[in-house]
């Protein structure tokens, strides 16, 4: 009986979608892993492992962070921070601006969230460009908590999002 990496689960369930949402952009697809319980818990498990016992909270990225931030929370026994998009957050908010590859986005967090000084770790399905997780590392900042660390299921090495986040712990389950 072989026994399977988050990674094997990654390669043999997600899907590679040309032009989306635009023209030119290939979309991963990782919706297949998130509906396979033994990928998704494997998926969770691996990426919250490199961080164990460096974080208080899990923060998700609007939306398919959200996935991976409550599975990974339940998991760990941690409470789950939502990183939105503008309208979606009742109470005051702390916004950030930024590009992503294919246009421009904004981001919210509710401020009030959590003590100062909390430690979070970011999580999100995929790293691009790095700029939804720069903006997300922005806010979390901002509302005076710590960056605990990033985990990402892909990582996109040829379009360099990691530099963006220089100086920050950013594991990827799988580069591509």
């Amino acid at each position: 009986m072989s026994i399977e990496t988050a990674g094997g689960a990654i390669e043999r369930l997600s899907r590679v979608v040309p032009d989306f949402p635009t023209p030119g952009i290939t979309f991963r697809d990782l919706t297949p892993v998130f509906a396979d319980g033994p990928a998704l818990r494997l998926v969770t498990d691996e990426l919250v492992e490199p961080f164990a016992g460096q974080f208080d909270v899990i923060a998700g990225v609007e939306a398919r962070g959200f996935v991976l931030a409550a599975s990974a929370a339940y998991a760990t026994g941690h409470g789950v921070v939502m990183i939105r998009k503008p309208g979606k957050l009742p109470r005051a908010v702390l916004s950030e601006d930024y590009d992503l590859e294919y246009g421009s986005a904004t981001l919210q967090v509710h401020p009030d969230e959590l003590p100062r000084g909390a430690r979070v770790l970011l999580l999100d399905d995929v790293l691009a460009t790095g700029g939804t997780l720069a903006a997300s590392c922005s806010l979390i900042e901002r509302a005076g908590w710590v960056v605990a660390g990033i985990g990402v299921v892909l990582e996109l090495t040829e379009l360099h999002g990691a530099e963006r986040l220089s100086g920050r712990q950013v594991e990827a389950l799988v580069a591509l």
